[in-house]
């Protein structure tokens, strides 16, 4: 597939990377390292004798002592001064900016994911919880520019999805599907092509919307327009939204090609201000940029869409309720570097949010949370295998490492369990007590 190439690729380096430097950073006469330093080295050594990896020194020997494991993943620190201050002054976003940097990396040997699988597993007990009260001084709240308005949303989605249809054209599947896909449970996982593991997503979600021949569908969040095509294929009429222009551009491309431009309408408009109404609608992973204070706009903006005995989809990734309202105020990684205005929602938010603020009811919950570290893995390993044609586009070896720590920082999340996905069916009561 030839995708659509950006006029000016926006710049992969996040200025914040520098400009966020710490004071023993900004001055390199200083010799020592900062006291938040210092304590930071000490959190990290106490963290490394709660958690099956080797903290790697530059002279060989381990943080926290002890000797090398042969038969565990290595972390080797770089450049400690300038990972200390940076876990210092902020630990939830230090640790991805000191991998951007180069401070640390995964022994040889070691794959990244698996060095971070450790870390994700232990992600409530790794420090000490005497440590842990002392959380509040350095979390930092989600900043107000990234509020997901009509006109925050629409920059929050920009600044991932448009960055080039080219870069993801190198590391995604023939659908080019920027989701989860669902693996054949009977068959060798490594040897399933990718493509028809997507499309089996595609049609399992469909097919939860009971999406059909004359079926009135709208898609929140288009992606490439691969779930249209499918659902127009099955003969419905689709209504798809999205905020992201290159995804649009390709969307419609790849729509009037097959033959469907007349069924299927690609709108570049937020899902607020839809209008009409629709048997099926369906949503794959868009619920996670919508943010927590508009969860009941999205759900009720569904109900509203909905026909009478109307059927709604969403795949859903998915954090722990405790998890949630642990960290759902609190700034991190992810949010700064790449998912801006972004937060993964629990089920228990979802069924609670639909109870109270409209007539919907989940009533169907399809979890693979497996099969995503599945997808991520592959990805990754693509985006680095394609690297030299992604530089070519413009990006930068800052970037490469910021996107090589978010798949494997993600894959690792969904190979522990700590994150899951799920395609999740909602009906309206009665409708729901009928088919039953």
């Amino acid at each position: 597939m030839t995708a659509q190439s950006t006029q000016s690729v926006q710049s992969p380096v996040s200025p914040s990377l520098s400009m966020a430097q710490p004071i023993c950073l900004r001055r390199p006469s200083l010799r020592v390292l900062c006291v938040r330093g210092r304590l930071a080295r000490s959190i990290l050594a106490q963290v490394a004798k709660r958690v099956p990896v080797d903290v790697v020194m530059p002279d060989g020997s381990l943080l926290g002592g002890g000797s090398r494991h042969t038969d565990r993943p290595g972390l080797e620190i770089v450049r400690p001064t300038a990972l200390f201050e940076r876990l210092a002054h902020h630990p939830k976003i230090g640790i991805g900016e000191a991998y951007m940097a180069g401070d640390w990396k995964a022994a040889e040997g070691t794959d990244l994911a698996e060095l971070l699988m450790p870390f994700a597993e232990r992600m409530t007990t790794a420090v000490p919880a005497g440590w842990l009260r002392l959380r509040g001084f350095v979390d930092r709240r989600i900043p107000s520019i990234q509020n997901n308005s009509l006109l925050g949303s629409r920059r929050n989605i920009e600044a991932h999805y448009d960055l080039s249809n080219d870069l993801f054209a190198t590391f995604l599947d023939e659908t080019m599907s920027y989701s989860s896909a669902i693996f054949d449970e009977d068959q060798p996982l490594r040897t399933q092509s990718f493509e028809q593991a997507q499309l089996r997503k595609v049609h399992a979600i469909l097919d939860m919307a009971k999406v059909g021949q004359d079926s009135r569908v709208l898609e929140i969040g288009t992606g490439w327009g691969t779930l249209a095509l499918e659902a127009a294929r099955r003969g419905a009429t689709v209504t798809s939204v999205t905020l992201s222009k290159e995804q649009a551009a390709l969307a419609r491309e790849r729509v009037a090609d097959a033959g469907f431009a007349d069924t299927v309408d690609i709108r570049i408009q937020d899902y607020r201000e839809v209008e009409g109404v629709y048997d099926a609608v369906v949503s794959v992973e868009m619920i996670e940029a919508v943010g927590e204070e508009y969860w009941e706009t999205y759900f009720r903006t569904i109900d509203e869409r909905l026909a009478p005995g109307g059927v709604a989809a969403v795949q859903a990734i998915l954090m722990s309720h405790e998890r949630l309202m642990a960290t759902k105020h609190s700034y991190g990684w992810i949010q700064k570097h790449i998912f801006p205005g972004g937060l993964i929602p629990s089920l228990q938010a979802m069924s609670e949010t639909t109870d109270t603020a409209t007539t919907l009811r989940m009533t169907a919950v399809e979890a693979f949370g497996a099969d995503y570290a599945e997808t991520l893995r592959r990805w990754r390993e693509t985006f680095l295998a394609r690297w030299p044609e992604v530089n070519a586009l413009g990006f930068d070896e800052t970037f490469r490492r910021k996107w090589e720590f978010y798949l494997a920082y993600c894959e690792a999340g969904f190979a522990t369990g700590y994150l899951d996905v799920a395609q999740v069916r909602f009906e309206r009561e009665g409708a729901a007590a009928a088919a039953s």
